[in-house]
């Protein structure tokens, strides 16, 4: 079987329950930008791997289950999405990965200097990776707000979406201070 079947050439796709709409669809968006966050969060977990591999941080085993973890789930919110009308007795819950995550953010948030100023991204790889994951985490999670004025969205996966943005940047925080690198700060003010 290949990889084509030429069904999209027309700028139209299928949902799940076969229905097609088209590529740009508000539906297709949400769920497309869930997917770039996926990649992303890939790279970051190859790029923890290589750290991990090269002695350069501290063990990233846990880090890693967990941001896969949060892959799978960002799968399963993806496939609802991608469903034109799911009751919501279907949605699977969320609730506890969100609760581990704000435990995460304050886990790490504890070892870290208090913040004062806006951050620049950057710092080691996989710190900046982490903002690339924060940046498309919130555009996925405007897309699902913007879906979520046509039809219902789950609450939980939008505290989930938002709680994991939060997640990436406290992570980016965490992931220099524990490389020994310095972060750089925006000391201006917004004019």
């Amino acid at each position: 079987m290949t990889v084509y079947t030429k069904a999209g050439d027309k700028g139209t796709t299928s949902l799940c329950v076969g229905k097609r709409v088209s590529k740009d669809d508000i539906r297709v968006e949400a769920y497309g930008t869930l997917d770039e966050l996926n990649a992303e969060i890939g790279v970051l977990t190859s790029l923890l791997q290589a750290d991990s591999i090269n002695k350069t941080v501290f063990p990233t085993a846990g880090l890693i289950s967990f941001l896969q973890e949060i892959q799978e789930e960002l799968f399963v919110i993806g496939g609802e999405l991608a469903v034109d009308k799911l009751r919501s007795a279907e949605v699977a819950s969320v609730s506890q990965l969100t609760e581990k995550i704000e435990a995460s953010v304050d886990k790490m948030e504890s070892q870290l200097p208090e913040q004062h100023h806006f951050v620049l991204p950057g710092g080691t790889l996989a710190a900046s990776q982490c903002h690339v994951c924060r940046t498309v985490c919130r555009r996925a999670e405007r897309r699902i707000v913007s879906l979520s004025t046509h039809t219902a969205v789950s609450s939980e996966q939008l505290a989930f979406i938002n709680r994991l943005s939060d997640y990436f940047f406290i992570l980016s925080r965490y992931l220099n201070n524990n490389g020994n690198i310095s972060e750089k700060i925006w000391e201006k003010t917004c004019r």
